[in-house]
């Protein structure tokens, strides 16, 4: 037996199974969740996102017609904000499992461009108990993007079924 096989082993043994995400009773309205790390988005990325999506606006793809519409550069597809923004937000409020049901009052509020890093944070607006689901409660959280700056980028809230801790 190798070392290497000594050290699987000791780490299975010593595994243990741990529960992801939070769950319906973590979320009190008013609580507020700064999200992790950031993301910046490049050009490479809105290039890519916007050709598999098949999202063919110049504006998007195509730098002089961004120029020529008062664009410093060609914008990030708005799309891919709103999933980079709606990514980071996962791991402290829906990694928990349950259906989503939804996004409401999405805003864009200006212009990202290749190079600038995404932040999100969310703050819970709304929580009850599922009356046709046991085990769920829906939960409604106000989701808002900001640049390197500071400076809001996209706002929205969305809506999940969350399991209940029973």
């Amino acid at each position: 037996m190798t070392p290497n096989d000594i050290t699987v082993q000791r780490l299975k043994a010593e595994a243990r199974p741990r529960t992801r995400g939070n769950r319906y009773e973590d979320f009190d309205i008013g609580r507020r969740f700064a999200h992790h790390w950031g993301r910046t988005v490049t050009a490479a990325d809105n290039t890519l996102f916007s050709t598999l999506t098949l999202h063919y606006n110049p504006h998007y793809t195509n730098e002089a017609f961004a120029q020529a519409h008062g664009h410093p550069t060609t914008p990030v597809n708005p799309l891919l904000v709103f999933n980079t923004v709606f990514g980071l937000s996962v791991e402290d409020l829906s990694e928990g499992g349950g259906p989503f049901l939804g996004v409401d009052e999405l805003s864009y509020l200006r212009p990202v461009y290749p190079g600038d890093t995404l932040q999100a944070r969310s703050e819970v607006v709304a929580a009850r108990l599922a009356s046709n689901r046991p085990g769920y409660g829906i939960v409604t959280w106000h989701t808002r993007g900001s640049n390197q700056r500071g400076e809001e980028v996209i706002a929205f809230k969305r809506t999940n079924l969350v399991k209940t801790r029973n």
